[in-house]
């Protein structure tokens, strides 16, 4: 058993590694960082566009945005804190899901 504090690594002080020294990645590795850049890319462009889609809709249908749903809060607030809240979970279940399953991919093909 490995004491406590021990490391399986040589201590490098923060500041000294130069990018440009680390060997290249593997194909294996590069392929995944790849992925994981796309999945990223795709479901970031994804909430964008949904949170821009907020101002568009109080801008060219205010009738629909501005109408109280429970109490005082309207529309544009419920889609704002309840649906956005709801979004970033699915988007981060949805990375999840695509990142378990590129790795049993990439498990199958070691």
């Amino acid at each position: 058993m490995a004491e406590v504090g021990s490391h399986d690594y040589e201590y490098v002080e923060a500041g000294t590694v130069n990018v440009k020294d680390l060997p290249p990645l593997d194909a294996t590795t590069n392929q995944i960082m790849k992925d994981e850049f796309t999945t990223g890319f795709g479901l970031t462009v994804f909430y964008f566009i949904l949170i821009f889609s907020i101002p568009v809709m109080n801008w060219f249908a205010p009738e629909i945005a501005f109408k109280k749903i429970w109490g005082g809060i309207t529309v544009t607030w419920f889609v704002t804190t309840v649906v956005m809240m709801a979004m970033a979970f699915i988007i981060a279940y949805v990375h999840t899901a695509l990142y378990e399953k590129r790795l049993k991919k990439y498990e199958t093909l070691k």
